[in-house]
């Protein structure tokens, strides 16, 4: 394939994968838009639960990737009833996941009055964080059959099925939080419910078009526990949990930093909110260009084309600079405006837009160090990645934030800008392991051809 063909196949891969993953954060963006509307208190509660919340679905969500690069190469080697085995295994372990990980964000829930957090804003967070963790069963079902489809280059399906349903969330919301067409006034409360339905109809929607479609007919899926494989739930895993350690390291890094936004203020946490939701909607569709670079990797192994793989993998990290480099100029641009979409009050409004100065700064950072984290994953490399998203974040980029804000005066802007350190550092690394593992593999297979003997 010419440089041109991979930029072509990667783009179609991706953009259905991009708009999916949109999908996915639209519903909170749509969440803090609307409930921005109620005012500073339930914004800031919705900043709290989700930076709970979204860190643990995280983790789901990466143990239920490590169903995709399998899948990928098994159809690269034509072998469809390992696919099926796959696709059994994955959703019994999906399944089992979400349980434990209500269990834990049940158990979570009880320390939020210890986190020195406006009492006012953990009152409301509760309940709301309640309804919405019940949204993660039906998500990690709808996920089992999205990776799946994904492994196997068909990505525009969960794409349909994810807008529709947001659509619908949209539409709940404006129902549920004001009380429209005969329904209470739900508040926050309503908008967590509006989710857990789109969700559960997201789950129905992708279940239903994959067992029932022509396409996937070949394959004999089925919804029964497969006669349990202990190698390929251990290959799954072997992938899925550092996939969900690497969500969770770099995700929580923002979710702590919303805690410690509340130590600053009521309206510090809802200004680091707005800027974190609008960030969160480039980042997700960033991860739409890692999951195409992923696919396309780990099919090129299963042809057995390294040449082909390093390609791929370098024309998903020129998309993803360029595309981050017009979303920073965006954020930079239209700051102050951006902020109005979510709330009225100036002060909140000007905090938002210091913010996003900052977020247009990590913006290729942000997206090189995921891309460089799903073309990894396609090699079924994860454990050294997870480690050095452990390392930037954690024993870096918080702590320096934390300096910055509190020890040095810097206030809300410190503690993003230890965010944007932690981006850079692990964006550069993970590079370049891409670079020097991909470029190993090229030279093993020359020297093997090299020696071979001429037929």
């Amino acid at each position: 394939m010419t440089i041109k063909d991979h930029f072509k196949t990667t783009l179609l891969l991706a953009y259905p994968v991009m708009l999916s993953q949109l999908g996915q954060v639209a519903v909170g963006v749509a969440d803090s838009m609307m409930v921005g509307r109620l005012g500073a208190v339930p914004l800031a509660a919705a900043s709290l639960a989700n930076s709970i919340f979204f860190v643990i679905m995280m983790f789901g969500i990466g143990i239920s990737m490590g169903i995709t690069p399998l899948v990928s190469i098994a159809d690269g080697k034509g072998k469809n009833k390992r696919i099926s085995r796959l696709f059994g295994h994955g959703l019994w372990i999906n399944l089992v996941t979400s349980l434990l990980l209500i269990g834990v964000i049940f158990g979570l829930s009880q320390g939020l009055h210890f986190l020195n957090q406006p009492e006012e804003v953990v009152i409301l967070a509760v309940p709301y964080l309640f309804i919405i963790t019940a949204s993660l069963l039906p998500m990690m079902v709808f996920q089992t059959f999205k990776q799946l489809a994904e492994g196997l280059s068909q990505t525009k399906q969960a794409m349909y099925i994810t807008v529709f349903a947001n659509l619908v969330n949209v539409f709940l919301n404006w129902v549920l939080i004001w009380g429209k067409l005969g329904f209470p006034e739900m508040g926050l409360n309503g908008a967590g419910l509006a989710t857990l339905i789109s969700r559960i109809l997201m789950m129905v929607l992708m279940g239903g078009y994959v067992l029932s479609s022509q396409r996937y007919k070949k394959y004999h899926f089925k919804l029964k526990n497969p006669n349990a494989s202990l190698m390929m739930i251990s290959r799954i895993l072997k992938i899925g949990i550092p996939t969900g350690f690497q969500f969770i390291f770099e995700v929580s890094a923002f979710g702590t930093a919303a805690i410690m936004m509340g130590w600053i203020g009521v309206n510090a946490l809802a200004g680091h909110q707005i800027a974190l939701n609008l960030a969160s909607i480039s980042y997700m569709l960033a991860t739409g260009l890692a999951t195409a670079g992923m696919i396309r990797v780990s099919n090129q192994i299963g042809k057995g084309n390294i040449k082909a793989m390093r390609e791929a993998g370098m024309v998903v990290f020129g998309l993803v600079i360029g595309f981050m480099f017009l979303c920073g100029v965006l954020f930079f641009s239209f700051r102050f405006f951006l902020p109005t979409l979510y709330i009225d009050d100036p002060e909140v409004i000007s905090l938002s837009a210091s913010l996003l100065i900052i977020a247009g700064l990590f913006q290729i950072s942000d997206g090189v160090q995921v891309v460089a984290l799903g073309v990894l994953r396609g090699m079924e490399d994860v454990k050294v990645p997870t480690i050095v998203t452990l390392l930037a974040y954690w024993v870096l980029g918080l702590p320096l934030g934390y300096l910055l804000a509190f020890e040095f005066g810097y206030a809300e802007k410190g503690i993003w800008y230890g965010l944007l350190i932690g981006l850079s550092i692990t964006a550069v690394l993970l590079f370049y392991r891409f670079h020097s593992l991909s470029k190993k593999r090229l030279q093993n297979i020359a020297q093997t051809d090299k020696l071979s003997p001429v037929s």
